[in-house]
């Protein structure tokens, strides 16, 4: 699952069926890919807004 992770955030064009079907199995169904697929995008997402706007994290 990592792995797909780590190629959908570095190379979202390379992702094909293959990488589907290595998730499938894990086993993981549709469903709990969309999940990873939506919590990636999202997190991905949030960080470029962030990261555009110069929001900085307080240590």
């Amino acid at each position: 699952m990592l792995d797909y992770v780590v190629k959908l955030t570095k190379t979202s064009g390379a992702v094909c069926e293959v990488d589907l079907v290595a998730l499938r199995a894990q086993p993981l169904n549709d469903r709990d890919i969309l999940d990873i697929n939506q919590v990636m995008v999202y997190f991905a997402y949030v960080n470029r807004v962030a990261d555009g706007l110069g929001v900085r994290v307080d240590d």
